[in-house]
């Protein structure tokens, strides 16, 4: 089981986020009060699908022995209040000399990614003191 750790303390809105052996940092856009020092939690989320993605495309080249240097996922994530739905899109492109069929394969393994099928699955939230 994964284990993250949040804490927030008197500075505004600034929270170190640590795992046993790392830290980040999340904070809000100075607009809604906080000092920009770190990712804003939707950024957080999104970075964990397009970072997911990227390291699921990097792991299959590499068993498969393709060509990839690099690959760039661009994570855009929009929220409706109303509806309370959620829309990420998440655009890769390639860098390498890969073949079409490659590409095609390494866009389908990228869906699979397990942050992507976590997300799209119904996700239960407990929360406790």
């Amino acid at each position: 089981m994964e284990k993250v750790v949040a804490i927030i303390s008197e500075e505004r809105y600034k929270t170190e986020i640590s795992t046993e052996n790392n830290t980040i940092y999340a904070d809000e856009p100075a607009s809604l009060g906080g000092k920009d020092v770190g990712f804003s939690p939707h950024e957080l989320l999104a970075a964990s699908l397009g970072s997911c993605k990227a390291i699921t495309i990097r792991m299959y080249a590499e068993r498969k022995g393709w060509p990839l240097k690099a690959a760039k996922v661009e994570v855009i994530f929009k929220q409706n209040l109303e509806t309370n739905a959620s829309y990420f899109e998440a655009k890769i492109a390639l860098t390498g000399d890969l073949s079409e069929e490659q590409k095609e394969r390494l866009l389908t393994v990228a869906k699979k990614c397990p942050i992507h099928k976590i997300l799209e699955s119904a996700i239960e939230i407990n929360t406790v003191f």
